[in-house]
């Protein structure tokens, strides 16, 4: 059992983009998924797929580089912990890398950016930054 899959997803994300993968293959959750889409949505990834597996099911993440083979995703870095909960309201809402990066935040209206959260005037909790 992991204590933090959010931090697994991201220490596997990190780890595969170190070693040159093209595809990464993560057990899926609700929140990874949302996760995942957020990812693609802002071009860190070249997509994703939901896999049916013996047990349960897994996300397959295409992997995307630069023309030098270098990753898109320079950093990822878990904020809010499972010891440590970071909740934002709304008007608090962090800016990543002076708005060159993208904070992913868990709300009451879903999983979405920092920059949609600002849009829509909701705070919530902290998910992960990515650059």
């Amino acid at each position: 059992m992991l204590t933090d899959p959010i931090a697994d997803y991201l220490a596997r994300l990190r780890n595969a983009l170190s070693a040159g993968h093209d595809e990464l293959e993560v057990p899926a959750s609700k929140l990874k998924v949302e996760v995942s889409r957020i990812l693609a949505e802002q071009g860190y990834i070249n997509g994703y797929e939901v896999e049916p597996t013996r047990v349960g099911e897994s996300i397959r993440l295409r992997l995307r580089y630069t023309d030098e083979r270098r990753p898109v995703i320079t950093g990822l870095e878990r904020v809010s912990r499972p010891g440590r909960r970071r909740y934002v309201a709304s008007g608090e809402v962090p800016r990543v890398r002076g708005g060159m990066g993208t904070a992913i935040l868990s709300t009451s209206a879903g999983v979405m950016t920092g920059h949609e959260a600002r849009q829509k005037g909701v705070g919530g909790e902290v998910v992960a930054y990515v650059w």
